[in-house]
C-alpha cells in the first residue's frame, strides 16, 4: 500500500509546482461573489472543460436525456403523488421508450459494461424506480442467466429478456433470510422418473420476499434454491448440494399465474414505488432439468451431480461472484443521485440570501462558514467517489475480460466496499442537502425528500452494507494472515512500520509540522490514511487472536464488529483518496487541476480531522490537529468561489434535475437562475407575469 501511495505522490509532484500553489489570484467575477474577508480564492474554470475531463461518454448522456426531453410525460412529478400502480405503469412505459430509442441495457451489459453502468447513472436522476427496474430486468434477471447459465440458456432467453418480451425476476431473498444466502430454504428436488426439478417453499419463512418485477410483470424468475438429488449410494435421504440457480416460469403470456405459483404484492414502500415488488410461494412447481443454470454445476438424468469446482464453498463463492455487477451498478447510480442532490443544494445556497452586515445587502447562505463546512466537503467527496466509481468499473471490465482469479477477488472486495461506503455516504448527504435548503428543501417539488426516500434502500439491497463491509475486512485479514502465516508478532509489527515509510507516530518532524505545504502534501495525506488502515488491521488481528480461543471465531468476530466495520471504511477511504490523486495528476488544465487538488486535500484532511485515532496514537500533536481544522475551513472558503462551476460540470440539464430551487438555465449550466423563485412560485400555482 505504501509503495502505491509514494508512486502517486511522485506522479503528483511531476505535474509542476505551479499546480501546488496555495495562494491564487482571484478573478473579478469571483471576487464579486465572495465576502470581503476572504483571503484566498481559486481561479474560475470553464465547467465544460471540467465536464470533458470527468466524462468521456457525455455525448451518450446528452442523447439519453434528450429522450426524456422529447417525452416529458415520462418524467414523474413527485408533488402529484402517483399511486404505485400509476408509477409502475410510467416506469414500464419509460423502459419501452428507451428500448425504442436504441438503448438495449442487456446488449450493453454483455458487450460494453462501461456503457451499461453509465446508462444507470444517467437514469438515476430521471427516476430511481426506472433505474432499479432496468437493473432488475437486465443486471439481475438477465445477468444471472448470462453469467450462471450455459450458451444454450443464452440462446434461449437473451433476445426476449433484452427486448422486455420476457420480464423476469431475481428470486434470492426470503422472508427469513436475506444476506445469509447460504441458509436459504427453498428447495429444488430432482424427480429422476420425470426428469424434472420440483421447486417448493417448505415453510412460510422461505417465501421469496421483496422480489422486483414479481407483483405484476414477471413471467419467469431466477430462483435460488437448495439443489437436492437422490443419494447415489441408495440411501433414504436426499443429498443437499447447496444453493443453486434455476429458471422457473411464473406466468403465461396472458399474465396468469402458473400452477403452484402464488404471488402477493408487497404493497407501498418508503420509496421506489415504481417497482412492483412481490412475494412468491412455490408449491411443488415442476420445471425441466435443463432449467438449472449450470455454468458451475450440472446434473444428469440419473441424478449424478458434477462440477468443475471441487467444493461447495468454492461453487457458492463463484456463483455469488458472478453477480458483482449489481453492486457496481448501485455504486454508479448512487453517485448519480449524489451529484444531483449536491447540485440542487449548492445552487440554492448560492442563490438564497439571508442576513448580512448592518446597513448592507443580505449575503448568500453559501457565504456562511457553517454552510461551507457542510456543503463543500460533499462536493469534494462526490468528485472522489466519481473517480473511484470509474476505477471500479474499469476493474470490473478487466475482470470480465481476463477472469484472472486475483482480480476477481479484488473486484469482489472493492465492489462490496465502494457500494457500502457510497450508498451510506449519499444517504447521509441527502439529509444534509435537504437541511441546508431549509424549509424549501422540504417541498416535494424540489425532489430532495423523494431522492432520500427512493435511495434509502440502496443501503440494503445487493448486500446489506454492514455485511458487505465485513467482507472487505475479511479480505484484508486474509491477505494479512497469508503474508505473516507462522510469523512471530514482531514480524507483523515490522509490517506496520514498513507501511508508514517514515511517517511514524512520535516522529516530531511529522507529528508537529503545521505548515500548509506539509499538510497539503499528497505523500503525508496518503501515508496518514494508510497508517490508519494498517494500524486498525494490526490491532484487529491482535484482538481476534486474543478472543478467538476463549469465545470461538463467531463470537470473537462479533465482539470486534465495530472495529471490523471501521477498518473496512478506512480502507475504502484510502482507496478513494489515492484514486482522487491520480485524477488530479492526470488533469492537464491548470485551473481545473487546482480545484481538483483542493478538493482532494479537503477530502483527506476532513477524514484525518474527524478520526480521534490520530491524536490518541500521538500521530498528530494538538497544535497540528488545530492547524488541520483551520486548513479545512480555509479550503472550504477557497472552494466556495468555484462551487457553482464544480456542480455545473456535472451537466445535469434542468429538465432532468426538475428542482425549481436548483435550476441552472442553459440546459443545466451557468449556476442558479436569478428567477429561480419564479419557477418555484409557478410550481405552487401562482400566476407569474
Amino acid at each position: 500500500m505504501a509503495a502505491a501511495s509514494e508512486a502517486v505522490a511522485q506522479q503528483w509532484r511531476s505535474v509542476g509546482p505551479e499546480s501546488q500553489q496555495l495562494t491564487l489570484a482571484p478573478c473579478a467575477a469571483t471576487a464579486q461573489a465572495r465576502p470581503r474577508s476572504a483571503a484566498k480564492m481559486l481561479p474560475r474554470f470553464d465547467p465544460g472543460v471540467m465536464e470533458t475531463y470527468l466524462d468521456d461518454m457525455r455525448e451518450m448522456k446528452a442523447r439519453v436525456h434528450e429522450v426524456f426531453r422529447q417525452h416529458p410525460d415520462l418524467l414523474p412529478s413527485v408533488e402529484e403523488g402517483l399511486s404505485k400502480e400509476e408509477h409502475r405503469s410510467l416506469v414500464r412505459r419509460s423502459l419501452k421508450v428507451l428500448l425504442q430509442a436504441g438503448y438495449s441495457p442487456l446488449d450493453l451489459l454483455a458487450r460494453d459494461p462501461r456503457k451499461y453502468f453509465y446508462l444507470g447513472e444517467c437514469l438515476s436522476m430521471v427516476d430511481l424506480s426506472l433505474m432499479v427496474k432496468s437493473g432488475v430486468q437486465y443486471s439481475l434477471w438477465g445477468g444471472s442467466v448470462l453469467n450462471l447459465g450455459s450458451e444454450a440458456h443464452r440462446r434461449k432467453y437473451f433476445d426476449d429478456i433484452a427486448q422486455f418480451r420476457l420480464p423476469g425476476c431475481f428470486a434470492m431473498t426470503e422472508l427469513k433470510h436475506g444476506s445469509n444466502v447460504a441458509a436459504l430454504q427453498t428447495e429444488a428436488v430432482l424427480d429422476v422418473l420425470t426428469d424434472e426439478w420440483v421447486v417448493h417453499t417448505p415453510e412460510e419463512g422461505a417465501i421469496k420476499w421483496w422480489i422486483g418485477n414479481a407483483a405484476e410483470d414477471g413471467r419467469a424468475a431466477t430462483v435460488f434454491a437448495r439443489l437436492k438429488v437422490p443419494d447415489p449410494n441408495g440411501g433414504p435421504k436426499l443429498v443437499d448440494h447447496g444453493v443453486h440457480a434455476f429458471v422457473v416460469p411464473l406466468r403465461d403470456e396472458s399474465g396468469n399465474l402458473l400452477p403452484g405459483v402464488e404471488i402477493r404484492d408487497c404493497g407501498y414502500k418508503v420509496g421506489l414505488n415504481g417497482i412492483d415488488n412481490g412475494a412468491i410461494r412455490f408449491t411443488h412447481v415442476r420445471v425441466p432439468r435443463g432449467n438449472l443454470l449450470d455454468r458451475f454445476a450440472s446434473v444428469d438424468k440419473s441424478g449424478r451431480y458434477s462440477s468443475p469446482l471441487t467444493s461447495q464453498a468454492r461453487r457458492f463463492a463463484a456463483t455469488l461472484g458472478e453477480l458483482t455487477g449489481g453492486r457496481v451498478g448501485l455504486t454508479a447510480g448512487s453517485v448519480g443521485v449524489l451529484k444531483g442532490a449536491v447540485t440542487i443544494a449548492v445552487r440554492y445556497a448560492a442563490l438564497r440570501q439571508q442576513f448580512g452586515p448592518p446597513d448592507s445587502p443580505e449575503v448568500a447562505v453559501l457565504d456562511y462558514q457553517s454552510t461551507q463546512l457542510r456543503l463543500l466537503p460533499l462536493v469534494a467527496t462526490v468528485y472522489g467517489l466519481h473517480f473511484a466509481r470509474g476505477l471500479l468499473v474499469d476493474k470490473y471490465v478487466d475482470m470480465k475480460r481476463t477472469r484472472e482469479p486475483k482480480l476477481v477477488e479484488e473486484v469482489h472486495a472493492l465492489s462490496a466496499g465502494l457500494k457500502a461506503y457510497t450508498t451510506s455516504y449519499t444517504q447521509a448527504a441527502l439529509s444534509t442537502c435537504r437541511e441546508v435548503c431549509g424549509g424549501h428543501g422540504y417541498a416535494a417539488v424540489n425532489r430532495l425528500g423523494a431522492l432520500r426516500s427512493d435511495h434509502d434502500i440502496f443501503q440494503t439491497f445487493e448486500g446489506d452494507n454492514t455485511v458487505l463491509l465485513q467482507q472487505v475486512s475479511a479480505m484484508l485479514l486474509k491477505e494479512y494472515r497469508q503474508q505473516f502465516s507462522g510469523a512471530p508478532l514482531t514480524a507483523t509489527y515490522h509490517y506496520l512500520r514498513a507501511s508508514l515509510l517514515g511517517a511514524l507516530p512520535n516522529n516530531p518532524l511529522v507529528t508537529h509540522d503545521t505548515e500548509p505545504r506539509h499538510l497539503r502534501d499528497p505523500a503525508f495525506l496518503a501515508k496518514a490514511l494508510e497508517y490508519r488502515t494498517a494500524r486498525m488491521l494490526f490491532t484487529l488481528s491482535l484482538r481476534l487472536r486474543k478472543h478467538g480461543p476463549r469465545l470461538g471465531a463467531f463470537h470473537a468476530w462479533n465482539k470486534c464488529l465495530n472495529h471490523v466495520l471501521d477498518l473496512a471504511n478506512a480502507y475504502v477511504e484510502s482507496v478513494i483518496y489515492k484514486t482522487f490523486l491520480r485524477a488530479v495528476a492526470g488533469c492537464v488544465d491548470p485551473e481545473c487541476r487546482r480545484s481538483l487538488k483542493a478538493m482532494s486535500d479537503l477530502f483527506a484532511l476532513r477524514l484525518i480531522e474527524g478520526d480521534m485515532m490520530f491524536r490518541n496514537d500521538e500521530y498528530i500533536a494538538p497544535s497540528k490537529a488545530k492547524a488541520i481544522s483551520r486548513l479545512v475551513v480555509s479550503l472550504c472558503s477557497e472552494l466556495r468561489g468555484v462551487a457553482l462551476n464544480l456542480v455545473d460540470a456535472f451537466a445535469i440539464p434542468d429538465h432532468i434535475l426538475r428542482a425549481p430551487i436548483g435550476l441552472g438555465g442553459n440546459g443545466g449550466a451557468g449556476g442558479p437562475q436569478p428567477d429561480a423563485y419564479r419557477e418555484y412560485l409557478a410550481a405552487a400555482g401562482f400566476e407569474i407575469e
